[in-house]
């Protein structure tokens, strides 16, 4: 809207507008916009859910220190998903598909997020909606996104092909080329790339879920894989960047980096309010929404092999899980003390500060190793 304001109809006008066109000074403004909407409306968020007892329901078999959170503020993910979308829309071109479609998956995932933390609150229990309901709206809201991806690739502005870390000349294909010359088959053609997508996208956002544990744990890991996926968005918009670090170029997603960085700000100013001892949790609605967004831009930007590294400790995490789980089943013996990892530490006498920005180091190395792999291919 502003970026409409200031370069369509006013630039014309006053030279000077003319900066507003680079995506770095829109990125920038609408990263310090974001982390201003969540400092600002952060205070309110907190009163106005405490004054519908909207808090945080505790399980008993976690860690007992644990239940003196019990009532803090929750569903807080509300203001992260506004400090995202309103500053993207402030500050984007909006006829870029790609920005809306980030902006759309936001909303799904964050929908999904909030049926199942009103389900907690109202029930006043730990679990919300059923994993099958969850995971079925998750696929769905994927499904979704394959399609849009599907279309623009039919219009040329989007590659099926998967690109493969440390192997430039490796590209392979999630679509069937052979599948799609067949009258009765050419439905099957599409069925490696969505499978994968859901892969991807699901994983991401239940991953982001799990690590949501203790308080500033994700949000801060979220805020070290935003910035890293922000220079990646713009260095695959940027074609002497691209061309330089030999990555795929796709011209349209420039638009995407304002989304990034607004996600980085949003992130930023709701830590402020989540550390320890947090004020405010994000909930399902926050988590589901950051890990699923994060998953769609890899996606979109062809870096979905990448995010592996990119966020490192949400794979730990998620790792953790299915490791426990599988030991159990098959021998009857647990890997660690609790599972996700976070709560291992704490029951061996970890410090929850110390466990937090440990995770923090340990994401930002992850970062940093994904930016570095751009040039080693």
């Amino acid at each position: 809207m502003l970026y409409y304001l200031f370069v369509t109809v006013l630039r014309p006008h006053f030279s000077p507008l003319n900066v507003f066109r680079y995506i770095t000074v829109r990125t920038a403004l609408a990263s310090l916009t974001a982390l201003f909407l969540t400092l600002v409306f952060g205070p309110w968020t907190i009163r106005r859910l405490r004054e519908l007892q909207i808090g945080q329901f505790i399980r008993a078999e976690g860690p007992e220190r644990h239940q003196a959170k019990a009532g803090t503020p929750t569903m807080g993910g509300v203001l992260i998903v506004a400090a995202i979308v309103v500053p993207t829309l402030l500050w984007a071109d909006l006829r870029s598909p790609y920005a809306l479609l980030a902006m759309g998956a936001t909303v799904a995932f964050a929908a999904i997020g909030f049926a199942d933390d009103y389900n907690k609150v109202v029930r006043k229990r730990s679990m919300g909606l059923s994993a099958k309901t969850k995971f079925f709206y998750q696929v769905l809201s994927c499904i979704g996104v394959g399609a849009v991806l599907l279309a623009l690739q039919q219009r040329g502005a989007y590659s099926t092909e998967l690109s493969v870390p440390f192997i430039k000349e490796l590209h392979p294909n999630l679509v069937s080329q052979s599948l799609l010359l067949k009258p009765y088959f050419w439905p099957l053609a599409f069925v490696p790339f969505v499978v994968f997508l859901i892969f991807v996208i699901v994983g991401s956002s239940n991953a982001v879920n799990l690590t949501d544990g203790l308080d500033g744990l994700a949000i801060g890991c979220v805020v070290v894989a935003a910035g890293a996926l922000t220079v990646l968005t713009y260095v695959s918009s940027h074609a002497k960047f691209a061309e330089y670090l030999d990555i795929q170029r796709i011209p349209q997603v420039g638009e995407l980096t304002i989304f990034c960085g607004s996600l980085v700000g949003a992130s930023l100013g709701f830590l402020w309010y989540n550390a320890h001892p947090a004020e405010l949790f994000m909930g399902d609605v926050g988590s589901l929404a950051l890990g699923g967004v994060i998953g769609v831009t890899a996606v979109i930007i062809k870096q979905e092999i990448l995010l592996l590294f990119i966020g490192g400790i949400f794979v730990i995490e998620a790792a953790s899980v299915i490791i426990q789980v599988v030991s159990f089943k098959l021998r009857g013996k647990r890997v660690f003390r609790m599972a996700p990892l976070h709560h291992h530490f704490e029951l061996i006498g970890w410090s929850e500060s110390k466990i937090i920005v440990r995770f923090w180091i340990a994401a930002l190395v992850f970062a940093l190793f994904s930016l570095t792999t751009l040039k080693l291919r």
